[in-house]
C-alpha cells in the first residue's frame, strides 16, 4: 500500500507536460505582440510614440517573465515532488536547481510574482498619466482605469511584497532551526571531552641537572 502511494506521484507528470504546453503558447503570444510592435515601428517611424513602445516592451517582458515563472513550476515542482532530474554536473545546469527545495520554490515564486505583479502595476501608471477626473478610459492597450483600481493594485502589490517577505523569513529561520539541530546532535569532539585538555597536553621533561663531582 505504501509503495502504491510512493508511485502515485507520477500522477503529477502529465500536470508538469501541460505546462510545458503552455509555455509554447506563450511562446507564440510573444512573437506575435513582437511582430505587432515591429509591424507599428516600421509603418510609422517618423511618429514613434514613447509611450506606446514602452507599453508595447513592458508586455513582452510580462510575457518572459511568466515563462519563467512556469520554467521553475515545471523544473523545481518536478524535482521536489516528482523525481530528481539527474544533471549534476552538466554545464547548462540551473544555479537555483542544486539547492532546490520546497522552501527555496515558495520563496522564487512569490519573487516571480511579484515582478509580474511590479510590470503590470508600472504599465497602470504609465496608462494612468492623463487620468481626469479619477477616470482613464480609452487608454493605448484599451483598458479602462480608475482612482479606486489602482488604488487596489498597489494595494495587492504591498500585498505581494511582505508575503515574499514573510516566506524568506519562515524560511531563514527553519534553516537556522536545522543547522543548530544537527550541531546538537552530532557527538562532541575530543576537545570537548573533561580531561582532554590535560590528556592533549605535551609532555616536557625536565632537563636534568648539572652533575656534581666529589
Amino acid at each position: 500500500m505504501g509503495l502504491f502511494i510512493f508511485f502515485s506521484r507520477w500522477l503529477q507528470a502529465p500536470l508538469y507536460l501541460g505546462l510545458i504546453v503552455a509555455q509554447v503558447f506563450y511562446v507564440i503570444v510573444f512573437m506575435v505582440e513582437l511582430w505587432h510592435l515591429a509591424e507599428e515601428v516600421l509603418a510609422h517611424p517618423l511618429h514613434i510614440d514613447e509611450a506606446d513602445i514602452m507599453l508595447a516592451v513592458l508586455g513582452l517582458i510580462d510575457v518572459v517573465m511568466i515563462a519563467n515563472l512556469l520554467i521553475m513550476v515545471i523544473i523545481g515542482g518536478y524535482e521536489t515532488f516528482v523525481s530528481r532530474i539527474k544533471v549534476d554536473g552538466h554545464p547548462d545546469q540551473p544555479e537555483w536547481l542544486s539547492h532546490v527545495n520546497a522552501n527555496v520554490l515558495k520563496v522564487k515564486l512569490a519573487m516571480a510574482i511579484i515582478g509580474i505583479s511590479s510590470i503590470h502595476l508600472l504599465k497602470a501608471f504609465i496608462e494612468v498619466g492623463d487620468m481626469t477626473k479619477g477616470v482613464a478610459s480609452g487608454t493605448e492597450t484599451g483598458n479602462d482605469y480608475s482612482s479606486e483600481g489602482v488604488f487596489w493594485q498597489v494595494v495587492i502589490h504591498c500585498v505581494f511584497i511582505v508575503s515574499a517577505l514573510a516566506l524568506a523569513l519562515i524560511d531563514r529561520m527553519s534553516s537556522h532551526g536545522g543547522t543548530a539541530h544537527e550541531a546538537a546532535a552530532m557527538p562532541g569532539m575530543p576537545g570537548d571531552m573533561p580531561g582532554a585538555d590535560a590528556a592533549s597536553a605535551p609532555l616536557t621533561e625536565e632537563a636534568p641537572g648539572p652533575i656534581r663531582t666529589p
